[in-house]
């Protein structure tokens, strides 16, 4: 008997992926660059904790309720789709059999193979098949609004509380330089890991998070500078 063959694609990770390194890339520089702009501005920790526990929570709820409003919606394009697909299957199951097969024959297949495979298939699950070779739906790829929300909720609020607990364990007056250092390792360990993780070259995802975030964080800085107040 042959060994069984395996491949371990990266492909179904993307849509995971790109949300939590996404979330937690958020999560860090939002809330360190709030951090540091108001560590420029005034010297009160008390001032500096309340500003990056009010940015963690305001991000991860703002983080949810965008993802699950925009994941909602496409889960309704899919409903939507599903029962025109439903209904047409119902009046004219003949011609979705037909039309299912041209699909075959587009990617390849003899027009009597793919005859076949079309029978075979609505045989099975005509829905099914038609949701996955005509619209692109799958069980992997349905939208899940509240999965999506926790999820970006979960992944914002991991990467905001770096620099809030660095914040807090840091004395007052050395917050601007630790945070900033902190939090660019911290983004620089995001883009590698995301990178690592969907099989992408580490070292040109790492400069671009590093330098957009160092350029944040110093423009936030610079702003807090400007309106130097005492709290």
């Amino acid at each position: 008997m042959a060994p069984r063959h395996s491949e371990g694609h990266r492909l179904q990770r993307s849509g995971w992926l790109r949300a939590a390194v996404l979330g937690a890339n958020d999560g860090v520089l939002s809330t360190a660059s709030l951090i540091l702009g108001v560590a420029t501005a005034t010297h009160s920790h008390g001032g500096i904790l309340v500003a990056g526990v009010a940015g963690l929570v305001a991000g991860a709820l703002s983080m949810a309720a965008g993802e699950y409003v925009s994941v909602s919606s496409q889960a309704d394009v899919e409903r939507a789709d599903l029962d025109r697909e439903r209904r047409e299957l119902r009046q004219d199951q003949n011609a979705e059999l037909r039309e299912l097969a041209q699909i075959y024959v587009r990617r390849g297949l003899q027009p009597d193979l793919a005859g076949e495979v079309a029978r075979q298939l609505t045989a099975k699950d005509a829905l099914g098949a038609h949701a996955r070779d005509e619209l692109g739906i799958s069980k992997q790829t349905r939208a899940r609004p509240v999965q999506a929300a926790l999820a970006s909720a979960a992944s914002f609020a991991g990467g905001a509380a770096i620099p809030l607990v660095v914040a807090l364990l840091t004395p007052g007056g050395f917050e601007v330089p630790v945070i900033y250092a902190t939090s660019a390792a911290a983004l620089m360990a995001l883009g590698a890991m995301g990178a690592r993780a969907g099989g992408a070259p580490i070292w040109p995802a790492m400069t671009r998070v590093t330098i957009w975030g160092l350029l944040a964080m110093a423009a936030t800085a610079a702003i807090g500078m400007l309106f130097s107040v005492r709290i």
